[in-house]
């Protein structure tokens, strides 16, 4: 199914515009995966990095009580952070630090595919671009517009959005953060 779904993306014309359809229709069945460890498994063994962004993207929107209409970039992944709730229905009983947890584990996830995509390697420069494009403009070593305004973020920011994280955290389980809470956020930080 994974390769499946990365040759549907890679052989259209757009892949921007293909990940987005495939995501629009694969969300709501994501949505009704009763186990995180279902979910994790499926997230983590996507081979297509440019979908996992739009379906983690999807996710995060669908978790916001306001959604935002930046494009995806490192001040939207920060927007999820200060702005997500927890994330999906869960069929058993998990412990309510856990749903962050998972939160948390799922905005590593973005952020790292999003660098995958965006930033990371000569080759994911033009992953936005067609398999022909992309060949041509790898041949012209045509250097794309890796980064937006809205990737322009501060520590600063970042700092501030984490605290705001903990706090609401703290406020929701009425107690101290977890410590893999907290070894999570370091992470993402």
């Amino acid at each position: 199914l994974q390769r499946m779904l990365s040759f549907a993306v890679e052989v259209d014309k757009s892949p921007n515009c293909s990940s987005c359809k495939i995501a629009d229709v694969i969300f709501p069945f994501i949505l009704n995966i009763p186990l995180r460890s279902q979910r994790e498994a499926f997230f983590n063994t996507m081979q297509s990095q440019l979908l996992r962004c739009k379906l983690l993207e999807l996710l995060f929107q669908h978790s916001c009580d306001v959604p935002t209409t930046l494009p995806l970039s490192l001040a939207k992944i920060l927007y999820f952070l200060s702005h997500s709730s927890l994330l999906l229905q869960y069929q058993d009983e998990t412990a309510t630090w856990q749903r962050w947890d998972e939160m948390l584990q799922y905005l590593s996830l973005l952020l790292m595919s999003y660098h995958n995509v965006i930033l990371a390697f000569p080759l994911a420069e033009h992953l936005r671009s067609s398999l022909n494009d992309r060949m041509d403009l790898i041949i012209q070593k045509a250097k794309p517009k890796l980064l937006q305004d809205s990737d322009y973020i501060s520590h600063l920011d970042i700092q501030l959005k984490t605290e705001d994280f903990i706090s609401r955290m703290q406020q929701v389980l009425g107690q101290p953060v977890p410590l893999q809470i907290m070894e999570k956020l370091c992470m993402l930080q």
